[in-house]
């Protein structure tokens, strides 16, 4: 195992203080964000969790369910991760990995170098497409393909 697994076994472990944050103070920003009065009753925090996984799974499904139709299908399931993040460690470790990959994706496509190749890819895309219905126009006409006769 290496030393970040480890870090991330702990902060999901926490410490077993009674309100589950894993040591704040070691941690800061991880564990649950649940009103302090909620924390100090152990079935009042575990109900506030149930409440909170049962909201977040319902927008991370309703994200899922918007992948193949019109909507904001990612956007939504971040949001839900969001929501869980709120209360659940490991969550907020999800989230922060998946705002540092997203964060390196962006420095990478502002590479130079980076942006060339997909300039040079995209106009290469747009002339291969270019031609193609060139060849088509000029050999059907401009005929909807399904009443193209061959």
């Amino acid at each position: 195992m290496n030393a970040e697994s480890d870090r991330r076994q702990d902060a999901a472990a926490g410490d077993g203080t009674p309100d589950g944050d894993g040591g704040g103070a070691a941690r800061p920003g991880l564990g649950s964000r649940a009103p302090h009065f909620i924390k100090r009753s152990r079935a009042l925090h575990l109900s506030w969790q149930v409440g909170v996984f049962v909201v977040g799974l319902a927008v991370v499904v309703a994200g899922i369910i918007m992948l193949p139709l019109p909507g904001p299908g990612w956007l939504v399931i971040f949001a839900g991760m969001a929501i869980w993040a709120t209360e659940f460690v490991w969550a907020q470790l999800v989230l922060r990995w998946t705002k540092r990959k997203v964060t390196e994706a962006a420095q990478r496509a502002l590479d130079p170098r980076v942006r060339r190749r997909n300039i040079i890819i995209t106009v290469t895309g747009l002339v291969i497409a270019g031609t193609l219905a060139g060849i088509y126009l000029w050999k059907f006409g401009l005929v909807l393909p399904w009443k193209a006769r061959g």
